[in-house]
């Protein structure tokens, strides 16, 4: 079974200073069950500080986005060479990258290779437009996004961010969210095999608190949750994490 995990993605949000007073926060606050992975992704200039004040600790350190190249003539961008030193994991595919920034699944695709190729374990976020869902395409275009993100892909993480739930007053519903879930799990044990697919941590996201969480992960095929604005609070965020356990 895979691990229940949960992922606080602060975006960009908070100067270094404060990022630092809501890491030392977290980390005198959590206490993190047995078979639970907690990760915080702060923005890029923030990173050192935060994985500083975690080090030691059981809480994970993450980034938000990279450059699929080691180095070169990118300006303001960054690459795995940067990152490997201070983060386990690294979310590509992100929805707000996809919309605002036009990555495209083989440009994402090339950042999860970059970020596996460094010993690093990217999480791949995928999920449909509100216009996808009423006409029926939620399952084909999720499909094709794990399909193209995760080819040569090993060791990922998958969150599945409906794009209409993400910073909504409402997220999908347990049971949405649940047959989407199943639904990547079997393409998954098309890509590897069936144990392997099993063994992949499935996150949900999208308006995600400490109220409704436990709705989420009692459903049979999510693991844990990607977190966003509820992350932003040390308490609000521990709490979270607490009752992520299954």
């Amino acid at each position: 079974m895979s691990i229940s995990t949960v992922v606080g993605n602060w975006k960009m949000n908070m100067s270094v200073a404060e990022a630092e007073a809501l890491a030392t926060a977290i980390r005198a606050l959590l206490t993190i069950p047995d078979g639970t992975l907690a990760l915080v992704c702060p923005p890029f200039p923030a990173l050192a500080v935060v994985a500083e004040v975690l080090a030691g600790s059981t809480i994970g350190v993450g980034a938000q986005n990279v450059h699929p190249e080691s180095s070169g003539a990118f300006t303001g961008e960054v690459s795995t060479t940067m990152l490997f030193e201070t983060c386990s994991h690294v979310i590509v595919g992100h929805s707000e990258r996809r919309a605002l920034f036009g990555e495209t699944d083989d440009f994402i695709n090339r950042k999860a290779r970059a970020v596996t190729e460094a010993g690093m374990t990217p999480i791949l976020c995928v999920g449909e437009s509100l216009e996808d869902r009423d006409n029926g395409r939620a399952e084909q275009v999720v499909e094709f996004q794990v399909r193209k993100g995760l080819a040569g892909v090993s060791g990922a993480v998958v969150a599945y961010e409906p794009v209409w739930a993400i910073g909504a007053d409402r997220g999908a519903t347990p049971g949405t969210a649940q047959e989407i879930m199943a639904y990547i799990r079997e393409v998954l044990s098309d890509l590897s095999s069936y144990h392997s697919a099993s063994e992949v941590s499935l996150l949900y996201g999208g308006s995600v608190n400490h109220s409704n969480i436990q709705t989420y992960t009692a459903q049979d095929d999510i693991d844990g949750v990607l977190v966003g604005g509820a992350s932003l609070d040390a308490e609000s965020f521990c709490k979270i994490v607490e009752l992520a356990y299954r």
